[in-house]
């Protein structure tokens, strides 16, 4: 299964709510932080509400 790397590019400060509680959702919270997720319906969704402050990387096993 694949997974994704997401890296937080920019901070959260002066955003709207709903992208501060998903980039909470999603493991990370300051600039430069990056996570592993598995690449599902779940985490896309959640990617695309933040995707101007994330930077996405597929990885494959």
């Amino acid at each position: 299964m694949a997974q994704l790397k997401i890296t937080q590019l920019r901070s959260v400060i002066k955003r709207k709510k709903k992208q501060k509680l998903t980039i909470e959702a999603l493991g990370l919270g300051r600039p430069n932080n990056s996570r592993l997720l598995p690449d599902n319906p779940q985490t896309r969704g959640m990617i695309e509400v933040v995707k101007h402050l994330v930077a996405v990387e597929e990885i494959s096993n």
